[in-house]
């Protein structure tokens, strides 16, 4: 599996992840195989500087924008400030193997993952080639 998205695009996602210490997140939107745009999205998680969770408002949106002929939500984007761009462990244990991208900021770079199955009760995700154009 092969996914492309704009420098540009990717050089907006390590500004919003740089400019904070909390975990950022947001929407990632577009077409198969293609990145076209972002929907960032408010961390409503408990601690948001060690979790995230994607404002709920923000998501049901995206979805009734792509059921509407918007554009599909491709998966989402977050950050491990501090933190490596691989999966967590709680990561895994709220990930759905649904085939959803798992776009991961930390230490200035970015790494785009799938959960794609389930592995000791938690997602097991998989590496996916990202081009940046």
């Amino acid at each position: 599996m092969r996914v492309h998205i704009s420098r540009s695009l990717m050089d907006q996602i390590l500004s919003l992840a740089a400019a904070d210490h909390r975990e950022i997140c947001g929407l990632l939107l577009g077409s198969p195989g293609w990145i076209h745009d972002i929907c960032p999205a408010a961390n409503v998680a408990a601690d948001p500087a060690r979790h995230f969770e994607l404002d709920p408002r923000t998501l049901l949106a995206a979805h009734k924008s792509a059921r509407a002929g918007g554009p599909t939500v491709l998966g989402h984007y977050h950050s491990h400030p501090g933190g490596r761009p691989e999966p967590s462990s709680t990561d895994a244990a709220c990930a759905a193997p649904d085939g959803s991208l798992w776009l991961i900021i930390g230490g200035g770079e970015a790494r785009l993952w799938v959960a794609t199955g389930i592995e000791g009760g938690k997602a097991a995700f998989n590496g996916v080639a990202l081009d940046i154009m």
